[in-house]
């Protein structure tokens, strides 16, 4: 899988990689930061996403669509689609850009809106990648768990840099009898949780 990354995919990675590695160091508002992950998180959630069983690929949270295409590499390998929501217009139009010169049209849809508002046109996840505002999670938490089919994943980022912010929705996960959770230190943290 991994070594399906095109010359035009590996061109992009590096390019957002540079605008984020400037963001944190300049000053850029915190809300036009590009905020993605890390290579080794995009790898964990592309081997995540290519094992889970057949159903909808999300992503709450497309950014500039950096780790999108890291998920674009199990939706090619699955012969299916990542779904990815964005809500900011710039994040929106960067995503569109980074899909188009990736070359990986045909296996992302980009939605651009608030997941909050369009999960109703969503039913069957297999697996969600969950990396937005951390205010949300657990409404987006709480939407997901009930579509997420037997054996489907939701990651969720920042799991331990932002552990405090998304506590609630880690102990709502930890409770909950039908799920198995752990907590990966790869990255900022990713918190995983399978439906059993």
């Amino acid at each position: 899988m991994f070594h399906d990354i095109s010359d035009a995919m590996l061109k992009r990675m590096n390019y957002l990689e540079e605008i984020d590695r400037k963001d944190r160091h300049d000053g850029t508002p915190k809300n036009q930061r590009l905020r993605q992950i890390p290579p080794e998180t995009g790898r964990f959630i592309s081997l995540m996403a290519a094992n889970c069983p057949t159903g909808e690929f999300i992503e709450i949270g497309t950014s500039a669509g950096y780790s999108t295409m890291w998920l674009s590499l199990a939706a090619k390998e699955r012969n299916t689609k990542i779904k990815t929501f964005e809500i900011l217009p710039e994040k929106a139009r960067l995503a569109r850009e980074t899909i188009k010169t990736a070359g990986i049209e045909n296996y992302v849809e980009l939605i651009e809106g608030d997941f909050l508002n369009e999960e109703k046109k969503i039913d069957d996840i297999a697996f969600c990648f969950l990396d937005a505002e951390k205010e949300i999670y657990e409404r987006c938490f709480d939407l997901v768990l009930p579509k997420l089919i037997k054996n489907g994943f939701i990651v969720a980022d920042n799991a331990i840099s932002h552990y405090e912010m998304i506590r609630p929705m880690i102990d709502k996960a930890e409770k909950d009898p039908g799920l198995d959770c752990l907590l990966v230190p790869i990255g900022k943290g990713e918190f995983v949780c399978r439906k059993k």
